[in-house]
């Protein structure tokens, strides 16, 4: 488990969340009310509402005494029709040098996209630290679009300029930037 101290040496621990379930008011309330019935600070999290069902994942920080209690309360949620999968942390994996980057990625839609281009990202030993991507409507060239943006994390020392060659050489059909974030 991550423990970090506080003030007044009280330890917590840093506990991650999935929360999946039937897309309905309320289910960010009921988690928020666990977590804060036990102490726990809800400190980062992304939701969103996909085909009708509610998907989240968050961090929060409990009290070290109060972890267990907070892991039962949160199971308790099951009640609502809540899947929820709690794991603490552990201990904070070592730090490498990395550089932060922004992709942004706009084409026609198919089958394995997401696949293709992580695919080179992994040979390039780069991590995706967040994803967002979307299907719209490309009603001037007919058929859908796909477009992603991602913040990914960049071995210190990786070519960049054979990462952009190998990430538009996967498809002729995709347009690829990589940006560097200042």
């Amino acid at each position: 488990m991550s423990r970090q101290p506080q003030p007044g040496n009280l330890m917590i621990t840093s506990i991650v969340l999935t929360v999946i379930g039937q897309d309905q008011p309320g289910i960010v309330e009921a988690v928020s009310d666990v977590l804060a019935k036990h102490g726990g600070n809800w400190t980062q999290s992304n939701m969103s509402a996909l085909a009708g069902q509610f998907a989240g994942v968050l961090l929060a920080t409990v009290p070290d005494d109060r972890v267990r209690a907070c892991l039962e309360g949160l199971e308790s949620l099951r009640d609502r029709g809540l899947t929820v999968i709690a794991r603490t942390t552990s201990a904070a994996p070592a730090t490498t040098a990395t550089r932060e980057f922004l992709l942004d990625l706009v084409g026609h839609d198919h089958a394995g996209i997401v696949r293709d281009i992580t695919q080179v990202l992994s040979r390039h030993g780069v991590s995706v630290h967040d994803l967002e991507t979307r299907v719209e409507s490309a009603s001037m060239a007919g058929g859908d679009l796909f477009r992603a943006e991602a913040r990914l994390e960049v071995p210190a020392g990786t070519d960049i300029a054979r990462l952009e060659q190998d990430l538009e050489a996967i498809a002729a059909e995709l347009m690829v930037e990589l940006h560097l974030q200042d």
